[in-house]
């Protein structure tokens, strides 16, 4: 069903006004019955994956699957293609990436000896740079028993680089990890409250890597260099629940009240494969529509010639912008307005 969005505005001067905040631009909230392949890629195979780990990932149902609005994620022990564990790792690289925003995830976590669950980011770039020059967040990992969770960055500075910090939570609950990351900071944050923070501001440290673009995985490893190895007190099947992950980045509001009577129609938003202006205007003359990604860039312009009160509509370009939050911006005949898209 198309969702259409009707603002008209009956007012008398003008005023300008500008207020940030946080706009969801992106989310899997697992309430379907299957993985969303239009989000989430598998990585397979055993091999370590850099940390030793003894775990072969798969991408059968056995390991991850959607169960009652969770995405679960299964560690088993069992012999498979040479190893005698199984668990899942998921990604959107290729799919979705983001560059700054505030990323979260509920999720309730097993604690248990060599069992190592995360929820972190990569750069877009690892395939050209590799790692660590692509850059690492991690938002959450978990270690064994311990009663608290780590947050951490990866980088390179003439070598691998790292800093980071940790908090008490009790893992066996469902909580809340996030980081708030704009060109200044990353900051970690338990159930919305910040616990440490890092500055990224004009590369400091040559934390360039930081200010690209990046995807998201989850996983859970089985063994590995920080953990170590499961035990005899180690239960499996082991399992990490993952309730959502969300996306957000700031959004400027910006509101000018007209001299004149004006209505804008934007629709279908969210956008799904075409997208329409209507604007109807009492006054004549040049309007400028311009289109501003999530952290300010113009990324599309179009400008049309209205009479006076005349009924427009018209085909906004963004057929070849990715998946995000958008300003549509309406300016002339003494006029400012905005509207916003998700595309």
């Amino acid at each position: 069903m198309k969702k259409i969005i009707s603002l008209t505005l009956f007012l008398f001067c003008i005023i300008i006004t500008k207020a940030q905040n946080w706009g969801l631009v992106w989310s899997d909230e697992f309430n379907g019955s299957t993985i969303n392949s239009a989000n989430w890629k598998f990585e397979t195979g055993a091999g370590g994956w850099g940390n030793n780990e003894l775990e072969n990932y798969t991408s059968r149902s056995e390991n991850a699957k959607i169960d009652n609005g969770n995405l679960l994620i299964i560690a088993r022990k069992e012999s498979y293609n040479g190893s005698n564990y199984t668990s899942a790792r998921m990604k959107t690289q290729g799919l979705q990436n983001w560059t700054y925003g505030k990323i979260e995830a509920r999720i309730k976590l097993p604690a248990t000896k060599g069992v190592w669950p995360a929820f972190w980011t990569l750069g877009e770039n690892i395939t050209q740079l590799s790692w660590p020059k692509c850059g690492e967040i991690d938002i959450m990992e978990h270690v064994n028993t311990e009663p608290k969770m780590n947050g951490t960055i990866h980088w390179d500075n003439n070598g691998h680089a790292q800093y980071g910090g940790d908090t008490a939570c009790d893992v066996k609950k469902y909580h809340v990890y996030g980081i708030e990351w704009d060109n200044q900071t990353i900051k970690w944050t338990l159930d919305g409250k910040k616990y440490k923070d890092a500055t990224i501001k004009n590369n400091i440290n040559g934390t360039d890597e930081f200010h690209k673009p990046f995807f998201i995985l989850l996983n859970m490893a089985v063994g590995g260099n920080w953990p170590g190895s499961p035990d005899g007190t180690t239960i499996f099947p082991d399992t990490m629940f993952v309730d959502y992950v969300r996306v957000y980045q700031e959004v400027t509001d910006i509101t000018r009240v007209s001299v004149s009577t004006f209505s804008a129609t934007l629709f279908p938003n969210p956008y799904d494969g075409m997208s329409s202006l209507q604007m109807d205007v009492a006054d004549s003359g040049v309007y400028s529509i311009r289109i501003f990604n999530s952290i300010g860039q113009l990324v599309a312009q179009e400008k049309i010639m209205a009479k006076e009160n005349e009924s427009i509509q018209m085909t906004l370009p963004v057929e070849n912008l990715p998946g995000g939050l958008y300003h549509v911006l309406i300016e002339g005949a003494s006029l400012r307005y905005g509207l916003k898209l998700l595309r």
